[in-house]
């Protein structure tokens, strides 16, 4: 397994957050890695949808944990490469901020293997893709008034 986590805070409120997270007409916006994402439903567990990397082929994913508000889990099964990868996105507020905390997890026959080759490009993408989400949220924001 390979593994790689991030943190950040911000005064964006979790619900703004949450709004980009669950729309995922919005993750292009955001998360300048991705050239398209759609969902085959609502953005509810069991969900599968197709996310497109910049570079590559889309990749079927599906939506292994919802709790709105506080965050989701999707999971993608690369069985060319052996590997699936999970991705975890969490929400903690508190104090008037929140904390927004990105995990990425990589499993499988051949995780030892490729997942440091594999996972080099998220641990630079992951950081600046949440600046970029909390960015937008703070935007949305300010666009709201509130």
């Amino acid at each position: 397994m390979w593994q790689f986590e991030h943190s950040l805070t911000t005064t964006a409120k979790a619900e703004t957050i949450w709004g980009l997270y669950s729309d995922i007409t919005t993750w292009t916006e955001w998360d300048k890695g991705i050239v398209s994402a759609s969902l085959e439903g609502h953005f509810v567990q069991g969900t599968k949808g197709l996310l497109q990397p910049e570079g590559q082929e889309p990749l079927p994913f599906e939506l292994v944990e919802v709790h709105p508000q506080r965050g989701f889990s999707d999971i993608t099964d690369i069985p060319g490469a052996g590997i699936q990868v999970q991705f975890t996105h969490l929400l903690e507020e508190s104090n008037g901020t929140t904390k927004v905390t990105h995990q990425v997890k990589i499993t499988g026959p051949n995780a030892e293997q490729l997942g440091p080759k594999f996972g080099a490009h998220m641990v630079e993408g992951i950081p600046q893709t949440m600046e970029g989400l909390t960015k937008l949220a703070l935007q949305k924001e300010r666009e709201q008034g509130e």
